[in-house]
């Protein structure tokens, strides 16, 4: 599935080809989808951000169509910082050096590491049903390795979750997707099957793993040295969240992001994990004011 009136291409970047999609004129915005999903969870947003902004949405590195390069041992193949620079490359190669990140899920760590690595280069930041990845760690309890016990089984070696959810991505994807939707929230069945067509590839599911595998070991590693040094996000940032999702109910959102970032805005939304997708327009409407 591609998303209307968008043009699609492949740029190089390092090892991978991304998988890009463009469309628009005007200042130049970069859309970063999450885990399980593809840049299609975009679908309800871009065209409409396309109105006023060159709109880059792309999938990352392991995941949609983008390459799926082998997991290595350190980590760093799927770290965030390794995935900030293929999104930072794509956005180059298109003649943007500076930008608007608008990312839910594993795109918001992925665009918070940008914005740390980069400041030159990230104008605005939005994240969205996040807090910041060092944040979760040092506060994990009880509910939240229940609610999001998939942090600690995916990041588990040996093979162990590769193999058990290659036995039926079906179910694992389309469990993962409905439980963090709120109550009565859909995912259009034709999308869903998209999803699934990505997700079921070895290799992605690999990658996904080798994600979530990164973020509990070489991404704390490199937040804990900005940490140590200061190093805070120094682009206006936005944070949204599902006041129905895990994050909305858990955690002091702006408060957490407010020890990594400096100029820190946001509330929260009337939906679950799946904020562009569960309710777009009031997404939209908090973007158009930002942007």
């Amino acid at each position: 599935m591609h998303l209307p009136g968008f043009d699609y291409q492949r740029p190089q970047v390092g090892e991978v080809a991304i998988t890009t999609a463009v469309a628009g004129s005007g200042p130049p915005l970069l859309l970063l989808h999450g885990y399980p999903q593809t840049h299609l969870m975009w679908r309800h947003i871009a065209p409409a951000l396309a109105e006023h902004h060159t709109v880059v949405v792309t999938d990352l590195r392991g995941y949609g169509d983008s390459d799926k390069p082998a997991p290595d041992a350190a980590g760093t193949m799927y770290s965030k910082r390794t995935m900030a620079a293929d999104q930072l490359a794509v956005m180059q190669s298109l003649g943007f050096d500076r930008f608007a990140v608008v990312a839910h899920d594993r795109g918001a760590r992925v665009a918070h590491r940008l914005a740390l690595d980069h400041p030159e280069a990230v104008d605005r930041l939005a994240v969205l049903d996040i807090v910041p990845t060092r944040h979760v760690f040092a506060h994990a309890d009880q509910a939240m390795a229940t609610a999001y016990f998939h942090w600690f089984f995916l990041a588990t070696g040996g093979g162990i979750p590769e193999r058990l959810i290659g036995l039926d991505p079906e179910f694992w994807l389309r469990s993962m997707v409905e439980r963090l939707l709120a109550p009565g929230a859909t995912i259009e069945p034709e999308v869903m099957d998209e999803y699934l067509r990505c997700f079921a590839n070895p290799a992605a599911i690999a990658a996904s793993c080798a994600d979530y595998r990164s973020a509990a070991t070489i991404d704390l590693e490199h937040d804990d040295v900005d940490a140590a040094a200061g190093r805070r996000v120094t682009s206006p940032t936005l944070v949204l969240w599902g006041e129905r999702g895990f994050v909305g109910r858990n955690y002091d959102v702006l408060s957490a992001w407010r020890d990594y970032a400096g100029d820190v805005s946001g509330r929260a939304l009337r939906t679950g994990h799946f904020v562009p997708e569960e309710d777009p327009h009031a997404l939209l409407a908090e973007l158009a004011g930002f942007l």
